[in-house]
């Protein structure tokens, strides 16, 4: 089977890779020449039989959209687009509805597997119709993870609900990573511990709290003890923000994903959270708590505290 491919960054250029390896022919395209196999994108639907199978592998909003853009004036009817990046969810529709005016087919597809996909596979999550997905079954056999069962693919429903499901996936990985982190500083904390990175390492096996996330939390140890070479702060994709948005619009509590992405918003803030310096000032307004200054000298603590 054939592939056209847009975007050869870290995850894109893997993906053509595993592709390749599984058989396929891909023509991947991208503005980088040293990366590219062909110089324009027009090049690359030259490239391909009639009818193309397109997947785009763009940053999210303007990028996509305008790949999209491109695609539907140079691709014809019977052909499809893959929206493989990390689109929001409510783009897929217009994107659809863009294409379908012309006789093209869209999928939306949420992949999950970052720069380890190419030997390990990907974890996909297709929106579309059955024929489209029924069509572009060999290209996600290809990126899935190997094995008889359907691990690692669902076609979790119509157009937009890839992203969604990827959107939701990303929400929880921010749950999941900072609970992992707290865990870290914890064990930090005491010093009774004195094997952090072991007791992690032990976690790992047989242990009910066990994860792909943990053994690479391990592993980033292993290469920075301590991580006395990172600063903690931490940037987000937006998927994190958008599961919030989502949570709020369907009235569930998501307390871990929500407090996980006001954490990464308060690693941004050099001078030290804002919020957390009013939350120190109320307290000590209304029940007589100690607040610290800047030099860390505990002031302020008038009468008996009252309780929290």
């Amino acid at each position: 089977m054939q592939l056209g491919l847009v975007g050869l960054g870290k995850m894109g250029a893997n993906m053509r890779t595993r592709v390749q390896e599984a058989g396929h022919q891909v023509v991947g395209y991208d503005p980088r020449p040293e990366v590219s196999d062909v110089p324009s994108l027009a090049d690359m639907v030259r490239g391909l039989e009639a009818p193309r199978v397109v997947w785009v592998m763009v940053p999210s909003g303007d990028p996509t959209r305008g790949t999209v853009k491109q695609l539907a004036e140079l691709l014809e009817p019977g052909d499809l687009v893959i929206d493989g990046g990390n689109s929001k969810y409510t783009d897929d529709l217009p994107n659809a509805q863009l294409l379908g005016d012309k006789g093209i087919g869209f999928i939306d597809c949420g992949v999950s597997g970052g720069v380890w996909g190419l030997r390990n596979g990907y974890g996909l999550m297709a929106g579309g119709s059955d024929d489209d997905v029924a069509r572009a079954m060999p290209i996600f056999d290809a990126l899935r993870p190997p094995g008889e069962r359907a691990d690692g693919f669902v076609h979790a429903g119509p157009v937009g609900a890839g992203h969604y499901a990827k959107m939701v996936h990303n929400g929880v990985e921010y749950g999941l990573m900072h609970a992992y982190g707290e865990g870290y500083e914890l064990l930090c904390a005491e010093p009774l511990i004195t094997d952090v990175e072991g007791t992690l390492r032990a976690w790992t096996t047989g242990t009910v709290v066990r994860s792909w996330l943990l053994e690479l939390l391990v592993r980033a140890l292993q290469e920075d003890p301590g991580f006395s070479e990172i600063s903690d702060y931490t940037t987000d994709s937006g998927e994190g923000r958008w599961t919030v948005e989502e949570a709020i619009r369907h009235s569930v509590p998501a307390n871990v994903i929500s407090a996980a992405l006001f954490a990464r918003f308060a690693s941004r803030q050099d001078q030290g959270s804002p919020a957390l310096k009013a939350v120190s000032a109320l307290r000590n307004q209304f029940g007589g708590h100690a607040v610290t200054d800047t030099t860390g000298r505990s002031v302020g603590e008038t009468g008996t505290p009252a309780a929290d």
